[in-house]
């Protein structure tokens, strides 16, 4: 996208989440959804296709240009960038990547406008982060494919109109080879989605499980065209999806850090600000601290995204940092705040529980350190 274009529509964002997304945050948290007003205005300004490519009516961002977008989208609750995240990320990269013509042709452009919500059905019950224990099957009968299976942790799983469902089309196979990936719509006979999820925090963005029981698809909605790509489209959309991730965490951290400033710079204590205590200023200059360096580190890593010269390492360093880091940065402000911290109607009661999941999906830390670790010590003996 054209620089100065792109910097507007960046100004548009800022403007919108600080002035209407942050006023419904109490909405959102009350009622656990995002107001209809605010899912229009992001489909009018064109951000359930933000990653997605121009030709298919979406924005088309670089790597580099997103993550600066993820931050702006990271200072509210999460539920907002969620309402958007699996249609431009994990689901929409789908196909993005690896869908053939026909299927990037029919999908992508509702994607875009938010007239069609995607899903990315993959986690399982007993396998959680661990791919290759995937238990869905996929068995071809003539012209079909027929479907069997169960997913949790899904997002927007209950307001999607398509699924993209990862399953073993070979099941002795090793999982790089035998894992495919298929376009499911939600009205499938045999597919049902679960109720939403009753979270510890993030309200406003919807989990469900998922039950697919003799799901009958056409061969043509096999991802490509062609069985066991499955992995390694997968870890394309979640290595994207894991610097994306690392970004919204920088937008948390910057929020929260605000938020401790200004609550700091007004209260007192005796008379004296609480800003004016040299351990409340310690914990301040841990927060931006913190903060700076995950801003620093996800950016160069989007550099080295959009160059091609690293799509992993970097990814999952990024991810694994700015998800513990916002952790801490919640935490201090909590601190920073005292007992007023621990009350509901504070943002930093709310974001504290929010900052948790971070860790969790897309990737758990303890998966980020696997991953890191493997690429650092390949081909050392």
């Amino acid at each position: 996208m054209d620089a100065d274009v792109f910097e507007s529509a960046l100004d548009a964002v800022r403007t919108l989440v600080r002035k209407d997304v942050v006023a419904a945050e109490a909405e959102i948290e009350a009622t656990d959804r995002i107001p209809d007003h605010l899912r229009r205005k992001a489909a009018e300004m064109g951000l359930f296709g933000y990653a997605l490519p121009e030709e298919y009516g979406g924005l088309g961002l670089s790597m580099s240009e997103e993550v600066r977008l993820a931050m702006e989208l990271g200072w509210t609750t999460p539920a907002f960038r969620s309402m958007l995240g699996t249609n431009n990320g994990i689901a929409g990269q789908v196909l993005v990547n690896t869908g053939t013509r026909e299927q990037q042709q029919r999908y992508l452009p509702g994607m875009a406008t938010g007239e069609i919500i995607g899903s990315f059905a993959l986690t399982e019950p007993d396998a959680g982060s661990d791919v290759a224990a995937l238990r869905t099957r996929a068995v071809r009968d003539g012209d079909d494919y027929v479907l069997d299976g169960q997913n949790r942790f899904i997002t927007n799983a209950l307001d999607a109109d398509v699924l993209m469902v990862f399953a073993r089309t070979d099941p002795d196979g090793p999982a790089h080879q035998s894992i495919s990936a298929f376009i499911v719509p939600t009205d499938t006979a045999g597919v049902t989605i679960g109720p939403k999820d009753d979270k510890m925090g993030q309200r406003g963005t919807t989990t469900s499980e998922i039950f697919l029981e003799g799901a009958r698809v056409p061969a043509a909605n096999l991802v490509g065209g062609v069985e066991g790509q499955g992995f390694a489209t997968a870890m394309k959309s979640l290595a994207k999806g894991r610097l994306h991730i690392a970004s919204l965490c920088v937008g948390l951290a910057q929020r929260l850090t605000h938020e401790s400033l200004t609550y700091a710079t007004t209260a007192t204590q005796g008379g004296t600000t609480l800003a004016s205590f040299q351990l409340v200023q310690a914990m301040l200059a841990d927060n931006h601290t913190e903060t700076y360096a995950g801003e620093t580190m996800v950016l160069d890593a989007a550099r080295r995204y959009d160059e091609g010269s690293d799509r992993r390492l970097a990814t999952s360093a990024a991810k694994l940092y700015c998800t513990e880091m916002v952790g801490r940065v919640a935490d201090r402000a909590v601190q920073v705040h005292g007992g007023m911290g621990y009350m509901n109607d504070v943002p930093v009661a709310r974001f504290y529980r929010d900052a948790r999941l971070f860790r969790l999906y897309e990737g758990t830390s303890e998966i980020q350190r696997v991953i890191i670790g493997k690429q650092l010590t390949k081909g050392v003996s």
